[in-house]
């Protein structure tokens, strides 16, 4: 039995980090992709991981399939395919280390995943599935995914997904916001930047966005918004726990923060479920979730940037 099971894309993040003697921009190839950057904070606690998805036979997917081995991910759901190229990321960050994407994906490998090519044994002997909306972006991936989770389900897993919005890598808005609903009605915890509630509901504000998405999605038993450097929030029953930021004054690159959040809050209802939560408990899922997604952000990448559970107790004092 897994902890947690995602499936979605993998790919290389080039990261701009410097220039040349020549003047040329400089880019790090950094592993990453929002489900695998969730199993490798999960795997970092200590839980029990597997990654399913499609990446090329090339350099790029041989690196990556040694990478979330190297950090304790089981890879055995990974499959290299000879005919597909890996997919690419290029990643310029701004000062203030927010980012700008350029995508070489058209399709990269991960949209090529198969009905066929699930583990299908993997998928029905975890406690969780993750997955986010990248992976319904085209066939056959969306078909692929859509069957994960039934098969996830029926072995009663708990479904947690991440809208994840990136909108290029989208026909147009329409469809993105109809596949990522799809993506709500069947999970039962949701984590969801606070621009993608709004883009979601077409409500502006997070209680008039999170009532709404609540009301249409009666199987959503917890939701979690992220607000960047203003922190979190996360609605429960009627229970609604609002944590501020711990923001780092190094922080170069916000790749993954989100991510990280999200593999502290899966972290916590491993131990504690869905069914007794309370204020307290989740304000400490909280603090414990922000402050790891503000370590992530003063180093580069992802995968391999995940922090220790000391340096987040640290940060909290606990």
């Amino acid at each position: 039995m897994y902890d947690v099971v995602a499936l979605g894309e993998l790919l290389i993040d080039f990261t701009a980090n410097g220039k040349s003697g020549q003047g040329n921009p400089l880019f790090e190839a950094n592993p990453g992709g929002a489900p695998c950057n969730v199993l490798a904070m999960l795997a970092k606690l200590g839980r029990r991981c597997a990654f399913v998805g499609k990446v090329g036979q090339d350099m790029f997917g041989r690196r990556l399939k040694d990478t979330i081995e190297e950090v304790g991910i089981d890879s055995r759901g990974l499959v290299l395919d000879p005919d597909a190229s890996t997919t690419l990321a290029f990643v310029q960050n701004a000062p203030d280390g927010d980012r700008e994407f350029s995508f070489y994906r058209n399709p990269g490998a991960d949209e090529l995943l198969t009905r066929e090519e699930l583990p299908e044994d993997m998928l029905r002997q975890t406690r969780i599935f993750h997955f986010g909306s990248l992976s319904l972006t085209r066939e056959p991936a969306r078909s692929a995914t859509r069957a994960a989770v039934e098969l996830a389900a029926a072995g009663g897993a708990v479904i947690s997904f991440d809208p994840n919005l990136r909108a290029s890598l989208w026909p147009n808005l329409d469809a993105a916001r109809e596949q990522m609903l799809w993506g709500c009605s069947v999970c039962h915890i949701l984590k969801v930047a606070e621009e993608e509630l709004e883009f979601l509901t077409g409500c502006s504000g997070i209680p008039a966005g999170s009532a709404a998405l609540r009301e249409r999605f009666p199987n959503l038993r917890l939701l979690l918004v992220t607000r960047g450097g203003k922190g979190s929030i996360a609605l429960w029953q009627d229970v609604t726990v609002e944590c501020p930021a711990y923001l780092q004054p190094n922080t170069v690159d916000t790749t993954g923060a989100g991510d990280t959040f999200c593999g502290c809050c899966l972290h916590y209802v491993l131990d504690h479920g869905l069914d007794r939560l309370d204020q307290a408990g989740l304000m400490e899922m909280l603090r414990f979730a922000n402050a790891a997604a503000g370590l992530i952000t003063t180093k580069k990448g992802a995968i391999r940037s995940m922090p220790e559970r000391a340096d987040i107790q640290r940060v909290t004092g606990g």
